[in-house]
């Protein structure tokens, strides 16, 4: 597997650069199936987790990183499926649901699994509400959620920056949250929601983020949405000076 030839090989130059550090690692099982249920703050900190955890990580990836053409497209996804990624349509519904069907066999073949529970970067550098796939897998596997806080990434990697600064790093691997295995049309919306929200708080606990109860896409939206007003208002005020 290509995933620990790039951690062997160009983890020491990584490690160089964002000097990371590990707590916790005693949390992580040694074996068997578990999710890594951590914050996302920068591009980096799908580095980050395999430079700090000692077992290999599964990690979801962008439908796109798959779907290129010709040798460049077929160069790109052969990393990638090399590298332990697997593809995710983010538009949601049932092709959403096609990964986490994909997520609970890496799990059950007893593998870990590494996911952001808030689906997204953060906007801002707090820490915002979990989407609630982390705790299905949870509950239809039986396995242990491992949660997880990544400091320092948003300072070494601010968002549209593509070569991170040098500084120092911190991933906190907290104790594990054991969950009861369910049959996946008896675990409710509640039990979802509530043990999204426990994860989530364990995480808040540790990264000492500022939680916003909100999912961080819609803040991105607004953002986005914000950004594109005010420029158009400035397009109007030049147009009116000409």
């Amino acid at each position: 597997m290509l995933y620990w030839f790039f951690v062997k090989v160009f983890g020491p130059v990584a490690a160089h650069r964002m000097h990371p550090t590990a707590e916790g690692l005693n949390n992580i099982p040694r074996n068997g199936g578990g999710i890594i249920a951590a914050n996302h703050l920068a591009v980096i900190d799908d580095a980050l987790l395999p430079l700090t955890c000692p077992r290999m990580i599964h990690f979801m990836g962008k439908a796109e990183y798959f779907e290129g053409k010709g040798v460049k497209g077929k160069i790109k996804k052969w990393f990638f499926e090399s590298a332990g990624v697997f593809p995710v349509d983010r538009s949601g519904g049932s092709k959403s649901m096609g990964a986490l069907e994909h997520a609970r066999e890496i799990i059950e073949d007893g593998h870990l699994f590494g996911i952001h529970v808030e689906g997204t970067r953060s906007p801002d550098g707090r820490l915002y509400k979990g989407h609630t796939g982390v705790a299905r897998l949870a509950f239809e596997t039986g396995c242990p959620i491992i949660p997880t806080a990544i400091i320092g990434s948003r300072e070494l990697q601010k968002p549209g920056q593509i070569i991170p600064g040098k500084g120092h790093t911190k991933v906190i691997y907290g104790k594990p949250i054991q969950v009861q295995r369910q049959a996946a049309d008896t675990v409710t919306h509640e039990q979802l929601r509530e043990l999204t929200d426990r994860i989530v708080q364990k995480i808040q606990r540790m990264s000492g983020q500022e939680y916003v109860n909100e999912y961080a896409q819609v803040i991105k939206q607004q953002m986005k949405d914000e950004a594109e007003l005010q420029s158009q208002m400035e397009g109007q005020l030049e147009e009116r000076d000409k």
